[in-house]
């Protein structure tokens, strides 16, 4: 048993807390990774906030680390000791049918078919004070130590900084997934990107990736519109500065609307606003970011009736252990930026700050060390 510090939510609507808990050793077919660095993503906020579904308390929240393999179970054969690794909160058991589609990236040991709130044979190899803690998308980076089955561990390039590729977790095979994979975008296209955060940026780098020709960035903090254009956006815009629907403004932007839009938010009216921006016949929409638990959608549905599509998107359609280890591959061919993504760093201690700069809009990731 490994003592060691992780940050705990032991209640919804309540500040994390900075514990010594004890992390068991790992199980058949389970492995104990030492968490170098995690990024803190909007998603973790939401689990604290009660806005994601099927999550039990108390928690430890992250989902985007990068570390080193500390021990190995009994039957793991992928990964030993000493190996540089991405915990995956999608995982690839490469044994259901979903897995076996080459067409999907999802899988039935994911969270929305099988809780990953726990281990596959329901019990957790955290405790603290007594109690059993919980998994937060079987990944739980906020956590200095962490055991996961071995169907959702990707072996990485002894290379790879891990202060870095932690994005790569979530943030940035999202975004440019979105774009590459789900979307499909292609050359000399326009594209349309709600919500400048971490995976939004992410979402721009795939579109200027894939060859679009014009990609609009939006969103009510011009803070981010600077590193928008940095890194593909050809213009920025904020709604807060016209008095139509964003989605009319577009529309008149670009004609019939554009080619392809993605919602990377997670608010109800701003996903109807996406659909309604992109062309009415051939239009793509993307939704990207996590709607709260029990939203509701409520739109016209004569915006479909035409031909438009709208679609969801699991982190961004990668096969996860086939797919992460090539991204990070990419990234060390220096092929996208992901660095600029990192506006803040800050040690384990200070993470309820790093989720402060968030809520504020003062960051675009924050990246945790410990």
């Amino acid at each position: 048993v490994i003592k060691c510090r992780a940050a705990v939510a032991w209640a919804v609507g309540k500040p994390l807390s900075i514990e010594e808990v004890e992390v068991a050793p790992p199980k058949a077919g389970e492995v104990r990774i030492k968490i170098v660095a995690s990024g803190i993503c909007r998603t973790d906020e939401n689990v604290m906030k009660g806005r994601f579904p099927n999550v039990d308390f108390p928690i430890i929240p992250g989902h985007e680390g990068a570390g080193i393999v500390e021990s190995i179970g009994e039957g793991v054969t992928t990964v030993q000791t000493g190996d540089k690794v991405i915990p995956l909160c999608v995982p690839q058991c490469g044994e259901c049918s979903f897995c076996l589609n080459p067409e999907s990236n999802y899988c039935l040991k994911c969270h929305f078919t099988e809780s990953q709130c726990l281990l596959p044979d329901k019990t957790s190899r955290f405790t603290c004070k007594g109690k059993q803690i919980h998994y937060f998308l079987g990944v739980s980076s906020f956590a200095e130590y962490t055991v996961i089955p071995e169907y959702a561990v990707a072996k990485i390039d002894a290379a790879a900084p891990l202060d870095k590729v932690c994005l790569v977790g979530c943030a940035f095979s999202t975004g440019y997934g979105a774009a590459i994979n789900t979307a499909k975008v292609k050359p000399g296209s326009t594209c349309a990107v709600f919500g400048l955060g971490g995976v939004g940026l992410s979402v721009v780098m795939g579109c200027k990736a894939a060859g679009a020709s014009r990609i609009i960035a939006v969103d009510i903090n011009k803070d981010k519109f600077a590193k928008a254009k940095e890194l593909g956006a050809t213009e920025c815009i904020n709604p807060q500065d016209f008095k139509k629907p964003i989605q009319e403004v577009l529309t008149e932007m670009t004609g019939h609307g554009v080619d392809y839009s993605f919602e990377v938010i997670g608010h109800a009216d701003t996903m109807v606003a996406a659909l309604a921006s992109c062309n009415m016949n051939t239009g793509v929409c993307i939704m990207v970011g996590d709607p709260h638990a029990g939203s509701v959608l409520s739109f016209d549905p004569m915006l479909v009736l035409c031909g438009r599509t709208w679609k969801g998107t699991m982190l961004g359609g990668w096969k996860t252990r086939d797919d992460i280890p090539k991204l990070v591959a990419i990234y060390l061919e220096k092929k996208f930026k992901l660095d600029l993504l990192i506006t803040h760093t800050l040690p384990i201690t200070k993470v309820n700050e790093g989720l402060e700069l968030l809520q504020a809009g003062k960051s675009i990731r924050t990246v945790l060390h410990f």
